[in-house]
């Protein structure tokens, strides 16, 4: 399985993300999708970690609003 990572800064350049693929999780090996949130001002990481079946319905819920914006650019433009 391929490792990847990604890094995005949030629209305030205050906080940095880091999505990866991860499979080892406190000592076990497990296959999920870790998304790290830094805040560059205090300095303070929070890991999320999602298995398959929920880093799914987040994807599906992410598009589901992206339309939604979308949606909204067109209807107000």
């Amino acid at each position: 399985m391929a490792k990847f990572e990604l890094y995005l800064v949030d629209i305030f350049n205050s906080q940095k993300v880091l999505i990866n693929k991860s499979s080892i999780l406190e000592g076990n090996e497990v296959n999920c999708i870790e998304i790290v949130f830094y805040d560059m001002a205090t300095e303070i990481t929070h890991s999320l970690y999602l298995d398959k079946s929920t880093a799914i319905k987040f994807a599906k819920t992410l598009r589901t609003e992206i339309n939604k914006i979308t949606e909204s650019e067109v209807n107000n433009g």
